[in-house]
Formats: C-alpha cells, sequence, structure tokens
C-alpha cells in the first residue's frame, strides 16, 4: 500500500533521512524503533505530507502521493500530542472532520463519532470537554477522531510518550484491537513490549537509515548487527 524508494529529507544543512527504502502491505503492522533524532518521525511525517523529502519518491497504492488525492484521504495520523480543540465537545471534535472534509450530514456523523467512542471505549465521555479527561482518554479520542475519516493506513507517531506509565496501556488495548481487526498501520513507538506482541515486522532505524528490520521474533532475539544489540541492550537497561 505504502512504498518509499531513496527517500531523502534535510533540514538546512543535517540530512535527516539518507536514501530510505520501506513498503507496507495491506494489512500490515510494521512498527519503527530507533533513537530519539534518527528519523522517525520525520519519516512518518512525509508520508504524511506534513513535510516534503528532497529527493525519492513515496507511492500509495502504486500512485505518487503528492499527487495522490486517496492518499491525503485514507491516510491517518495520530501524534504524540493530543491536537483537541479545547472549546469542542468529545463529539464534536470527532465529527468536525467527516462533516467539513467529507460533506457528511450531522445526523451520519454522529451516528459514526458514538460508535467510534464505543469502540476506543470512551462512549460515556461524548458530550464531555477536553480538559475534563486523562492523557489517555484525550489520546483514545484523537484515535477516534482520525479513524472517523474512514483511513485505510494509520500513521502513530510515539503516541504513548507523553502519557503516564499507567495510562499507556488503554491506548495500546485501542491499538491492539486495530492490528487484530486488519487495520494496516505504521507506528513509531518505544513500547518494546507492544512490538514484539502486535507487529508483523519491526524496523530499527538510526541516523537516517533503516540499518534492520525482520519479524519480531527473529529482531528481538537475533539482532544482526553491532547497532541494534547495543540499543536493545539500552532499552532493557532503561526497563530496568
Amino acid at each position: 500500500m505504502v512504498a518509499l524508494k531513496e527517500v531523502h529529507k534535510s533540514f538546512g544543512e543535517i540530512e535527516v533521512l539518507k536514501g530510505v527504502n520501506l513498503s507496507i502491505s495491506k494489512g500490515e503492522v510494521v512498527v519503527i524503533i530507533g533513537s530519539s533524532g534518527s528519523g522517525k518521525s520525520t519519516l512518518l511525517r512525509c508520508i504524511n505530507r506534513l513535510e516534503t523529502f528532497n529527493a525519492g519518491s513515496i507511492q500509495y497504492n502504486q500512485q505518487n502521493i503528492l499527487h495522490s488525492e486517496a492518499a491525503r484521504r485514507e491516510i491517518g495520523m495520530v501524534f504524540q500530542q493530543f491536537h483537541l480543540f479545547p472549546h469542542k465537545t468529545v463529539l464534536d471534535n470527532i465529527m468536525l472532520a467527516p462533516i467539513q472534509v467529507l460533506k457528511k450530514s450531522k445526523e451520519e456523523a454522529q451516528v459514526e463519532a458514538k460508535a467510534l467512542l464505543e469502540k476506543v471505549g470512551l462512549a460515556e465521555k461524548a458530550n464531555v470537554f477536553p480538559s475534563k479527561l486523562s492523557g489517555g482518554q484525550k489520546q483514545r479520542v484523537a484515535i477516534a477522531r482520525a479513524l472517523a475519516m474512514k483511513p485505510q493506513v494509520m500513521l502513530f507517531d510515539e503516541p504513548t510518550s507523553a502519557l503516564d506509565p499507567e495510562l499507556v496501556g488503554e491506548v495500546l488495548r485501542v491499538m491492539k484491537r486495530l492490528a487484530e481487526e486488519g487495520m494496516t498501520m505504521l507506528i513509531v513507538t518505544h513500547e518494546m513490549g507492544f512490538a514484539r506482541e502486535v507487529a508483523d515486522r519491526v524496523v530499527f532505524v538510526d541516523k537516517g537509515v533503516i540499518v534492520e528490520e525482520g519479524p519480531p521474533e527473529e529482531f528481538f532475539k537475533y539482532p544482526k548487527t553491532k547497532r541494534l544489540k547495543l540499543f536493545l541492550r539500552r532499552m532493557v537497561e532503561n526497563e530496568e
């Protein structure tokens, strides 16, 4: 569904992506891991057209992503921060884009928004304002809002990194359910347990290049490169 070929991205003199090649198949869950500043988030932002890349190509369903209206509509993204409108209720936050972009009636958008709130376990919060929600609840609303646009691919940029540890699980459970339902997902995360459990493939990005990738059972047990071995060792030390 998504194919990156030799994608380069620079910010001024600093080259952040140095020729990335990556493809994601329909229904596949790909988890990207790597140190801060390795280019993971920039990669997602290029796919979602929030950043323009300098060289290479990104295709969505074999169409150039820069000229694809389908890509604009069908690739959803969930960020570290929740970006909810504070002056709108949870329900109105979810209804906004379907009404404005998809031109749905208010009634249809409301029915779908309520169903999505049920899906993320927040049906009782429909008429609450974001300020009354925990971080985990806000992130689940943000996921519901992205799903309201009926995406074919979901991008997650460290969706639990801004949350208190005890709230991480409720967000990961929603993401796990989406994976089980066959949603195509590209996830940047530091949650190694989640990557082991949910990913079809794990990709290690370091200094703007993909160093290693593979199915989680191989990837975590038998890392091939020194860079990945060192990264995984550090992650284990941090967890301890």
